[in-house]
């Protein structure tokens, strides 16, 4: 089982924490850090919280102060980017930290966001599945041509391409979401039940523990090429959660025949994050592949 863990884009994000906490991961052994995505957020919502550091802009900075730990966004909301700018946004940051990036995609759920960014919500899916085609379009040929619903363009230099084919793992637990993942995903990245599960009406439901084994096997039939990666996010915290309960996930998801587990540190504070990442890797390690 390989192992990520979520850099602090919010509470204690600054440059030195991102820095520090990167580097940390990366001396760990951890094999990936992540980040999460939200542009706009209402007034009075649980859940995101309102303030969070620019996905991209932040895996951009951080892969230049690692080397070797991989670059992994939980999820990219992909429908709120105009597809041929985050080809070159994505393919930028992969060709500069040497071929780390792992795109995590969603199609997102806060209405309200949308709205915001001058995206219709009801069209998130469509335009979701378009995008990840354009991507993998500009990624593919340099000149690169595409004809879809709301993108079309001929012969066109999207430069520079990534260092190598970048893995989409597709997030979300509707069945849209799970289509997605077979026929346009490397991977699925699912959401698991965390340790303390967070109230918001509006999320969709989790995938849970009993329905895993399921679903994994669904994915591994429909979608058996090699390689293909199946992963769970956990909003798991080292220092306030029970580690004994966070073994009890990991076992579940290893008999479940998940490949990649990725938690989520709670702390507000530099030092808090950093003794929390170090306590979940005590209980990673334990089951690193």
């Amino acid at each position: 089982m390989r192992f990520g863990i979520a850099l602090p884009q919010y509470g204690p994000a600054t440059a030195e924490s991102l820095t520090r906490t990167a580097r940390q991961a990366e001396e760990l052994g951890f094999d990936d850090v992540w980040v999460a995505d939200h542009i706009a957020v209402p007034v009075g919502v649980p859940y995101p919280p309102s303030f969070l550091l620019e996905s991209l802009s932040t895996l951009a900075f951080v892969s230049a102060v690692t080397t070797r730990v991989g670059l992994g966004t939980s999820v990219l909301v992909l429908p709120l980017r105009r597809p041929v700018v985050a080809a070159k946004q994505l393919a930028t940051i992969d060709a500069l930290a040497g071929g780390r990036l792992i795109l995590g995609i969603g199609a997102g759920w806060l209405a309200a966001e949308f709205d915001a960014c001058g995206v219709p919500f009801r069209e998130r899916g469509g335009l979701t599945d378009e995008a990840v085609d354009v991507l993998r379009a500009c990624w593919a040929d340099a000149p690169a041509s595409f004809d879809g619903p709301t993108v079309s363009f001929t012969d066109m230099k999207v430069r520079p391409q990534p260092a190598r084919p970048i893995p989409i793992w597709v997030g979300g637990t509707s069945r849209p979401a799970l289509r997605r993942a077979v026929e346009r995903g490397d991977g699925w990245q699912g959401v698991g039940v965390p340790l303390r599960q967070l109230a918001n009406p509006d999320r969709r439901r989790y995938v849970a523990l009993d329905d895993l084994p399921a679903t994994v096997k669904r994915l591994r039939e429909d979608r058996p090429e090699p390689g293909y990666v199946i992963s769970m996010r956990l909003d798991t915290d080292g220092l306030t959660g029970d580690l004994d309960e966070f073994r009890r996930h990991l076992d579940a998801y290893g008999e479940a025949g998940v490949d990649h587990v990725l938690s989520s540190p709670a702390q507000r504070t530099l030092d808090g994050w950093l003794a929390s990442v170090e306590a979940l890797w005590s209980v990673a390690q334990e089951y690193r592949a």
